[in-house]
């Protein structure tokens, strides 16, 4: 299974929270030195906490599924 796939399964995981708070995100790019490039959608484009959303929860996420992760940026 290629990196964007695992990250694409990984992302999966952390959708239907993002979801039930009325917010999706969506995978743009996986680099190959590690960088995840998503675009937070929804409820999450616009909110406050977004960049916490990102950091303390999709990335932590995406680092435990995927190790090759390093990290995650929203577009």
């Amino acid at each position: 299974m290629e990196l964007k796939e695992k990250v694409q399964k990984a992302l999966d995981k952390v959708r239907p929270s993002l979801k039930a708070d009325g917010g999706d995100v969506q995978l743009v790019d996986v680099g190959n030195d590690g960088i995840v490039k998503v675009k937070l959608m929804g409820a999450c484009g616009g909110c406050p906490m977004s960049q916490m959303t990102l950091k303390m929860g999709i990335e932590k996420v995406l680092k435990q599924s995927v190790p090759e992760v390093k990290s995650v940026v929203s577009v």
